[in-house]
């Protein structure tokens, strides 16, 4: 549609995107069929509130997610069931719907336009992308350089280097690079593994996590704590606080001009469900990284106590945590090391299995209810970001800070 073709490659290539259009229409409607109605109806009618209303950006958002990414019950995704049920498929087609399973969501900072493709760079993973859209340059028009926009990427798999937007696009002008930098850094925070398509920022978050967690034992005396919900935020925003005041000894050219900033609200505050437990289990593992656990203090006296072991109460707390996807198997792990002499009791009055042995047959277990965990590369648990997000986020800060001067005045 519009697309001024210069050479046998870009023939090629126009050919594979409307190759993809016409896939990813197909792969739509298999997705919002009625097979998979369970699933999807659930995620837009949370996403729809209490008042059932749902912006058609946002639905968009969630049905391609849920198409691409969501794992189904036995494993799969939608693509996976849509490229199995399709025996018409050549073998690029089947490749290229594989590979996006994994798509690239991201906040883009447009660089160029460039024939029929903009250069974007990626604030989350900081990395180009040179991206195309199957309705032509008409899908661009209205953005210029220095924009941004939302969206999420799919690779054209047999064309190297070249991407495809996916599902929604928003577009945002220069104008709005402050609310931006807060955008892209919330994502990064709260979603690091879109951080880690590029694979220099993986090295680069061991690294910072590594030394982070050595700073969290120095300060904590451990790399494990079990306190009551409150006391777990107040050590750690005074470690956060620590941390920051550390920085600034360490890189006072940073906060050149700016104030650091002070903790008039919690930095960091617990989840509702972690703060209405008893105790929270605070653990800074060195692969598994920072993570907290849910009355991990009546899991500890089950391992501490075998007597115990027959009560209800503190049996379903550690069927919890074998069956809960969000409970990676550290815990357990930590329990059984630090009770050997115990695990066994605890494990045959569990499972009813007299001739359980930790030793033999906790790994398999684990292995068994935690299957998604060995699947997956592990990830640092800290993000790093990159130069330009880094640039941005300074240039608000320092927007921010100028406004406050003049209001205080």
């Amino acid at each position: 549609m519009g697309v001024v073709v210069r050479s046998a490659d870009e023939a090629s290539l126009r050919g594979l995107i409307e190759r993809c259009a016409e896939l990813k229409g197909e792969l739509v409607e298999f997705g919002q069929g009625a097979r998979f109605d369970r699933w999807l109806t659930p995620l837009l009618l949370e996403a729809a509130g209490p008042e059932r209303q749902l912006e058609e950006s946002a639905a968009i958002r969630i049905i391609d997610n849920f198409i691409l990414r969501y794992r189904l019950p036995d494993g799969s995704t939608v693509v996976d069931r849509f490229v199995a049920g399709r025996r018409d498929l050549t073998e690029a087609d089947r490749e290229m719907l594989l590979g996006w399973r994994d798509p690239v969501e991201g906040i883009f900072e447009i660089r160029r336009k460039d024939g029929d493709a903009v250069v974007l760079l990626n604030l989350i993973d900081d990395l180009e992308y040179r991206t195309y859209s199957n309705v032509g340059l008409a899908a661009f028009r209205g953005v210029s350089k220095g924009g941004f926009l939302h969206t999420s990427l799919v690779p054209v798999h047999s064309a190297d280097g070249a991407w495809l937007i996916s599902g929604m696009m928003s577009s945002y002008p220069k104008s709005s690079a402050t609310e931006i930098a807060r955008a892209a850094l919330e994502l990064a925070t709260s979603h690091p593994s879109l951080v880690f398509h590029n694979p220099e920022k993986i090295e680069q978050g061991w690294h910072a996590m590594r030394k982070d967690r050595v700073a969290f034992i120095e300060f904590c005396g451990s790399d494990e704590l079990v306190l009551p919900p409150a006391e777990v935020e107040d050590r750690l925003n005074a470690y956060y606080r620590h941390r920051q005041e550390a920085a600034v000894v360490e890189h006072p050219d940073r906060i050149r001009g700016r104030r650091l900033p002070g903790l008039a609200f919690p930095a960091f505050e617990l989840p509702r469900g972690l703060a209405e437990s008893d105790t929270v289990g605070v653990i800074y593992d060195e692969v598994d990284g920072l993570n907290f656990y849910p009355d991990y203090g009546m899991l500890r006296d089950l391992f501490t106590d075998p007597a115990i072991a027959g009560r209800k109460q503190h049996q379903d707390l550690l069927r919890v945590y074998l069956r809960e996807e969000s409970i990676a198997p550290l815990p357990i792990r930590r329990l059984a090391a630090a009770h050997p002499a115990t695990v066994d009791t605890v494990f045959r009055k569990l499972l009813r299995k007299p001739g359980f042995t930790w030793a033999e047959h906790g790994e398999e277990l684990l292995r068994k209810r935690k299957s998604w965990y060995y699947a997956q590369q592990p990830r640092p648990g800290v993000s790093v970001i990159g130069d330009r997000l880094s640039e941005l986020a300074r240039g608000a800060q320092r927007q921010k800070f100028t406004r406050a001067r003049r209001v205080s005045r």
